[in-house]
């Protein structure tokens, strides 16, 4: 079993919640037409789901998350905001609680960089799907990134972080790999592309970094983050690897 690096704390919550279906699912819009019904798997708190159900709308849109702490967040945050379209499942992407063919599309965001076993949480992406259904995933890449201003110490925290994932059973060079991973899921009609995202402020990033590192005991590569963070001059643009295929008929 992997552990999920960024954890649960109201920190990474936070973090997540600044994720939107545009511009992180932007790939997947041309896919979400009105009345289908949608899996999203990973949700987190629910931002993107909540976009998904909008965008599909009179459609349905499901969210499953391993945790159920974010599943009752999710739940509430969509209830609160009038969406009556989107519902929220705790379970494994290894084992969907689904039959066969029950979904139109299947969206996942930032989650298959965490998994031991992408290709089989895809081979249940596509027995989820009904025929010609879509599958949208998307996943960071670490070896596409650039950081600013550079140095000795922003490297060496650059590199522990990417050990923390790598260990915790993740691969932090997943993205370029999308493409074979749904290709042996037995997928077709595989498309990829890239984006960068530059967070803004750089606190956001670097704080969320060091609260990993804080996690573990390694106060020096926190404070390295932390320190960075507040850079007046500093960068951290993120490579994002999008991939779309389509279930067989």
């Amino acid at each position: 079993m992997e552990t999920y690096t960024p954890g649960y704390s109201e920190v990474a919550a936070a973090f997540m919640a600044r994720r939107r279906l545009d511009p992180n699912g932007a790939f997947f819009l041309p896919h979400l037409k009105l009345g289908i019904s949608v899996l999203d798997c990973g949700c987190g708190p629910g931002t993107i789901t909540r976009d998904i159900a909008r965008q599909v709308f009179p459609g349905t849109v499901t969210g499953l998350d391993f945790s159920v702490d974010q599943v009752a967040l999710a739940t509430r945050e969509a209830k609160a905001r009038g969406i009556a379209n989107a519902e929220f499942r705790q379970g494994s992407v290894y084992e969907l609680p689904f039959p066969d063919n029950s979904f139109d599309a299947v969206f996942s965001h930032a989650l298959l960089e965490h998994l031991k076993e992408p290709v089989r949480a895809a081979i249940e992406f596509k027995r989820v799907l009904k025929p010609r259904g879509m599958l949208g995933v998307c996943t960071p890449d670490w070896g596409g990134f650039l950081l600013a201003p550079p140095s000795e110490k922003l490297l060496l925290a650059f590199e522990a972080y990417k050990q923390l994932q790598n260990r915790n059973g993740g691969d932090v060079y997943c993205g370029h790999k999308l493409g074979l991973y749904v290709e042996q899921a037995g997928f077709e009609n595989i498309a990829m592309r890239s984006r960068y995202e530059n967070y803004d402020p750089l606190t956001v990033i670097g704080d969320f970094l060091a609260m990993n590192h804080d996690e573990i005991g390694d106060a020096k590569n926190a404070a390295t983050w932390r320190e960075w963070g507040r850079s007046p001059k500093g960068m951290f643009s993120q490579a994002w690897v999008a991939c779309t295929a389509s279930k067989p008929r």
